[in-house]
Formats: C-alpha cells, structure tokens, sequence
C-alpha cells in the first residue's frame, strides 16, 4: 500500500481508500494499480460503502509522469521496459491495472469518489470506476491520454460515454480538454457539487443515506440498474420478477 501511495481504512460497513501522495498531486504508477486491485481481493465482506479520495487539493493527477522516462519509478520500471515484453505479458499487466478498477462497480458495494481539484486521466477514470461522484467546485476532469499518444484504458471508456452520450465522450477525450465543475453537474459526470471546505461533510451524508437502506435489497437493485442497458424491456421486466421473487421469499418465506 505504502510504495503505492494508498491508505486503506475499514469503519465497519465504511471502507475509505486514500490516494496519499499530495506532493506528487497523487500521481498513480503501477503500483498504485497494484495496491487496489488487492484491496478489491480482500475487502471484507461487511462493506458495503467504499470512498475513494485524494489526500491534499488534488484527487489525482493521473500517471506519474517518471513512468514515460527511460529510468521509471524505482523499482517499478517505466513505459518503455513495459513495451519491451511480450504480448502476453504485457495484456496481463494491464488486466492486473484494469483490476484496480472494476471491482469498484460491485453489486455488493456502493462506490464513491470523493474529488476535488486534478482529476485528470488515470484519476478521472478512477472517478468513473465508482458509481457517484461527488465533487467540489475546483474540480478539473481531464481525459489526457490521447494527448500523450496512449489511450484511456483503465476501464473508463464505457462508463463515460454511459454517462454524458458518444457524442460528449469524443469531444471531451479527443480535445483532451478540461472539465469544470458546473458543466460537470449538467452533463452527469457529478451528482452533485459542493464548496471544497463542504466534500467530506456531503460524502458522509450520502454514506448515510446509502446505508439506510436493506442491504440485499441494494445490492439486488443495483444488479437490475447495471443490466438495464443491455436488456429489452421484457428481459428487464423478467429480471426484476426473479429479484423481487428472491426478495419476498427471503423476507416472507
């Protein structure tokens, strides 16, 4: 956790993870990566909550930029010795990255990115890894990728154009441009925008109201939400007959 620059802290059904290198703007490298795909494999059960933050003004200011040197980050390489495996090797390590993302988006859990000044590239798409975004009014979303010759590829894709249309997506990753805070809001990236002072008194209050709810029910209707898109009407009408049925037999039979 430590050389990933990430903290992890369980307060009984609260999990917080901390990207915790504010004088690096918590740049992430591949250890980084590393770090919340295992915390993704050993979250304990009775979670039902995960935060995800950044410590200092910054959320993250996405890939350390030591990675696109010759030297690297000490004791993790760089871009270029990555380049340099095989194809395998290679599709694995970026599977091993991509895990550090996608558990986020557990039907069991809810995820919330806490965010507040640099969100740009890997950090922007950690925001998009969690299902709400709550974000104070300094916010800069940045897809930068593109920019640098690389494309975004740490699972934000999908849930970007989910959340503002095809259209938006484009435009917003291949200007590599800046997203502020009010836009945020309109477009669907935030679900809601507070003073910076504000950011950890509003994702408390959205924690509490997450876990007021019935935990099965929650986790069951997040599956029906998250499947919505890819079924027909009928097939969703189905769905929700076979959760429901779960539903009342578990609280009835």
């Amino acid at each position: 956790m430590a050389e990933g620059g990430v903290r992890f802290e369980v307060d009984g059904e609260i999990a917080t993870i901390t990207l915790d290198r504010p004088e690096k703007r918590n740049a992430q490298t591949f250890a980084t990566w590393s770090a919340l795909a295992r915390i993704g494999e050993t979250l304990p059960e009775r979670v039902r909550v995960v935060v995800v933050k950044g410590e200092g003004p910054s959320f993250s200011a996405g890939i350390d930029l030591r990675m696109f040197t010759a030297e690297g980050v000490p004791g993790q390489g760089s871009f270029g010795s990555a380049a340099k495996s095989d194809g395998a090797s290679f599709e694995q390590s970026i599977r091993r990255a991509q895990a550090g993302f996608l558990w986020l988006r557990r039907p069991e859990i809810v995820s919330i990115a806490a965010v507040q000044g640099h969100a740009i590239g890997a950090g922007f798409q950690l925001a998009l890894a969690c299902d709400l975004r709550i974000v104070a009014d300094d916010v800069s979303f940045c897809m930068k990728e593109p920019a640098l010759g690389l494309v975004p590829d740490l699972t934000g894709t999908k849930p970007l154009v989910e959340l503002v249309g095809l259209a938006k997506a484009i435009d917003i990753c291949l200007t590599a441009r800046t997203v502020h805070a009010d836009e945020a809001m309109r477009i669907g990236l935030a679900e809601r925008v507070v003073a910076g002072g504000d950011l950890e008194q509003a994702t408390r209050e959205k924690v509490e109201q997450l876990l007021s709810t019935n935990r099965d029910a929650a986790a069951a209707t997040k599956r029906l939400l998250q499947g919505a898109q890819g079924r027909t009407l009928e097939e969703q009408s189905r769905a929700e007959g076979i959760e429901q049925a779960a539903r009342i037999k578990a609280l009835f039979g």
